[in-house]
């Protein structure tokens, strides 16, 4: 895994002149048409979506944005598009520039179609994200796709951009180290598990219930305003609202996630390599999906971040059959319930144990420098059933006499 953390600065545009606000405003109906074209021909394909937009009066950054947002949205499986769309830039669009001579000192040039059509306009930057900003500016960080926000209730245009951020890890003794697991779900956020001599001890388990909750009420939310042809105005601001509810949910349990693993001797975090996540907060008719799928890769992300910030080491390993394998001898087990886990080898100690955290402790188990291999195949499906089904948690059985 790189050794780079990715923050998202944000700043506002000050101000703009009547000439200025009016070019912004021109660029975000041309970005929408072209957005909103590609996307009822059902472009799947880059290729596709370039044929459809490049006929529009916009910035080359704009064009190859769409031509990689508008087969991500379709894959995704969206019936259609929310009335907020950022208008999307490639990271070539990130030219900023910077002096403390000038009431706000970041400025950031527009992109326009066409050449010497671009113009500048000053931001007004977070001052905690100011180090960041600086960062970018000397090359020490890297920029990834630009997002520029329209909010018209407010009078003001918002800049999005995500940065790629270096850190340097803590060197890992792997002699002594305690290897810290976590396990990301959906009835249960957040499972921690620390291995001390190869045994689970004190684990962690934050409760998804409330996250669940708000993405369930949130769908609900947004259909009825829909139904009720609400103002546009006013979905944004439901969707706000639990975006930042969901968010403070992620932010707590990720703060008492690595105040846990801060409390063994030299922890290593350790976190499964995902693969590629939706994290497009597009919203629509497969809003919870989406939403989930954004909490899921954030909870990963500000796990890492934290830790990172607790100089806590971090480290991936594969995913493979995490959940299907017995922490404490290996063999494929059972899933009879969602947080239920049983092992099918007679002569293993454990015979029913909490899913969750048998997750955790083979996530913690692979810290291994060296790697392992998984050979067997699962028997059991290990998809996720929306945390309808009890916590049926329960510890290993007694050893007999003969384990003792």
């Amino acid at each position: 895994m790189p050794d780079e953390r990715i923050r998202t600065v944000v700043a506002s545009l000050v101000e703009p002149t009547s000439h200025k606000e009016q070019k912004l405003q021109n660029l975000q109906s041309t970005y929408r048409e072209a957005l909103c074209e590609a996307f009822d021909a059902n472009a799947t394909t880059m290729t596709a979506v370039n044929d459809i937009v490049t006929p529009y009066d916009l910035p080359y950054q704009a064009k190859d944005a769409l031509k990689r947002h508008v087969p991500s949205i379709l894959k995704s499986g969206s019936v259609e598009l929310s009335e907020t769309q950022p208008i999307r830039f490639t990271n070539r669009a990130a030219v900023f520039d910077h002096s403390t001579d000038r009431t706000h000192a970041f400025c950031w040039e527009v992109p326009q179609p066409g050449r010497g059509t671009n113009f500048w306009i000053p931001l007004a930057i977070n001052p905690d994200q100011r180090e960041w900003w600086l960062q970018l500016l000397d090359g020490e960080a890297t920029a990834g796709q630009l997002q520029l926000i329209n909010r018209p209730r407010q009078a003001r245009w918002e800049l999005h951009v995500p940065l790629k951020l270096p850190t340097s890890e803590p060197e890992v003794d792997w002699g002594t180290c305690t290897p810290v697991g976590f396990d990301v779900g959906e009835a249960i956020l957040l499972t921690g598990c620390a291995l001390l001599d190869g045994r689970p001890v004190d684990p962690l388990l934050v409760d998804g219930g409330r996250a669940r909750h708000l993405n369930q009420t949130l769908q609900t939310t947004l259909q009825r305003l829909q139904e009720r042809d609400a103002a546009e105005w006013r979905i944004d601001e439901q969707a706000a609202y639990f975006r930042n509810a969901l968010r403070d949910e992620i932010e707590t349990a990720t703060r008492n996630a690595v105040e846990y693993a801060a409390g063994f001797d030299h922890p290593v975090l350790v976190l499964e390599q995902l693969t590629s996540i939706q994290d497009d907060l597009n919203f629509g008719p497969h809003i919870n999906r989406r939403l989930h799928a954004w909490a899921f890769d954030q909870l990963q992300t500000r796990l890492a971040d934290k830790a990172a910030d607790a100089e806590i080491p971090v480290r991936y390993v594969d995913p493979a059959y995490t959940s299907q394998i017995c922490h404490a001898c290996g063999h494929i087990g059972t899933r009879p319930e969602q947080a239920e886990f049983r092992c099918t080898n007679d002569d293993c100690w454990v015979s029913v144990y909490q899913a969750d955290i048998n997750a955790a402790a083979n996530i913690a188990g692979r810290l291994n420098p060296w790697g392992e291999s998984c050979p067997w195949k699962p028997d059991s499906d290990d998809t996720l059933r929306n945390g309808r089904t009890r916590d049926s948690a329960t510890g290993p059985r007694e050893e007999s006499s003969s384990q003792r």
